[in-house]
């Protein structure tokens, strides 16, 4: 999750473990964890079924929402430490490659397009990770060998 201007608008970062796919979901009215539940559910509900297992999220209050994820998606939601970023690495590299776009302080209630366009160029990033293979790439080989 990153967080806009005065706290009051932001965007979850929901990041595939093994490509590095990343999904940004707009939360325009803040973070309180019915939004964050409601966004968060819609927005892995149409990834591939047999992609989703698990979600790991950090000890935010944003979170209090989370068997709600759990009954939707048949998932298990699973927490970091507090204060334990390090066990969440990939989506904390993911949220500073995204911070190239949407700098500290900025107001999130942006477009969906736009956000899309940022999404789509952090997906398509050459990753040194995957031979200079994209995050999209890795992502669309693993979706067709678990059909």
């Amino acid at each position: 999750m990153i967080i806009g201007k005065n706290n009051q608008t932001a965007v979850a970062t929901l990041v595939e473990r093994s490509s590095r796919c990343t999904l940004l979901v707009p939360l325009p009215g803040g973070c309180d964890a019915p939004s964050t539940a409601r966004a968060v559910t819609a927005a892995l509900a149409r990834q591939p079924a047999p992609m989703l297992k698990t979600l790991t999220w950090d000890q935010g209050t944003e979170m209090a929402r989370w068997a709600d994820i759990e009954a939707a998606l048949d998932i298990e939601v699973y927490f970091c430490e507090p204060r334990s970023p390090w066990q969440r690495g990939t989506n904390e590299q993911t949220n500073g490659i995204l911070r190239r776009w949407l700098p500290k302080s900025t107001d999130l209630n942006i477009a969906k397009a736009r956000l899309s366009v940022i999404e789509d160029r952090i997906n398509n990033m050459p990753r040194k990770l995957h031979r200079w293979n994209s995050a999209q790439t890795i992502y669309n080989a693993l979706c067709r060998d678990h059909r």
